[in-house]
């Protein structure tokens, strides 16, 4: 089966490419990459201002299992579940960035599972390296990737294997940063940084439309949507280490 890396043949050509859900993971030989994940509304948000905020490590698990699990292993970790951008029943926290204060989460080691973020991340685990991005680490993470010499794949989470517009849009934002530097884009890439075109100007206005922020709303946690959209509050980038995310 022929994969995304057929088209960039040329030696000494990086790739910036854009994978629009985690569905299409499979066409891409994601072991030749550099892989950023992003889940805007909230997940990669939350991870990059725990990071920053001190926090020891994050553990990203697919199942609200696994995450139940780490209580009887005994250790002294804080357990993180989201579904549906709600908590779930018998957890510390979701996956909401006001949950990740330091005076929360410093020194500490959080386990986290949510609806999309975290199934990004494991479908994406045997690429060259794993980096988080959000708006609020955009430009740390840009400025660092431009220093890299691999092919990156930026994976949109989207919403339970569907397109969505916030992810999508970041993405647009990274190519907008890197576009300069002779990568070779996709077309999800172009069309990505289109995107970012349009609603550049006030992405909090353009991201009203979104489903998941209209999903959001509902759950009454508007004030999420609002954080999860300002741009280089942090400057920390989350890269996996094993099992862990803990700061590059």
């Amino acid at each position: 089966m022929n994969t995304q890396q057929d088209k960039f043949p040329l030696q000494g050509v990086r790739g910036l490419e854009v994978c629009l859900t985690p569905a299409l993971i499979p066409l891409y030989k994601v072991e030749d990459y550099i892989v950023v994940i992003i889940d805007i509304f909230r997940a990669t948000t939350s991870i990059s201002y725990g990071i920053e905020n001190g926090a020891e490590a994050i553990i990203p698990v697919s199942e609200v299992e696994e995450c139940a699990a780490y209580r009887e292993k005994g250790f002294d970790y804080l357990l993180a579940a989201e579904r549906n951008g709600e908590v779930v029943a018998g957890f510390d926290f979701g996956n909401s960035p006001f949950a990740y204060t330091p005076e929360k989460v410093a020194g500490k080691t959080v386990v986290l599972t949510t609806t999309n973020g975290t199934h990004a991340l494991h479908l994406s685990r045997n690429a060259k390296k794993i980096v988080i991005g959000s708006f609020l680490n955009l430009t740390a993470l840009c400025n660092w990737l431009k220093t890299q010499h691999d092919n990156i794949l930026l994976v949109c989470s989207g919403w339970k294997n569907n397109f969505n517009l916030e992810d999508t849009l970041f993405a647009g934002a990274v190519v907008e940063q890197l576009k300069a530097d002779g990568y070779k884009l996709d077309d999800p890439a172009i069309a990505a940084n289109d995107l970012f075109q349009l609603g550049k100007n006030d992405i909090s206005e353009y991201l009203k439309k979104t489903s998941h922020g209209e999903r959001l709303k509902k759950l009454g946690i508007e004030k999420d949507i609002a954080f999860c959209l300002q741009i280089d509050l942090t400057t920390a980038i989350p890269v996996l280490e094993g099992e862990k995310l803990v700061k590059l």
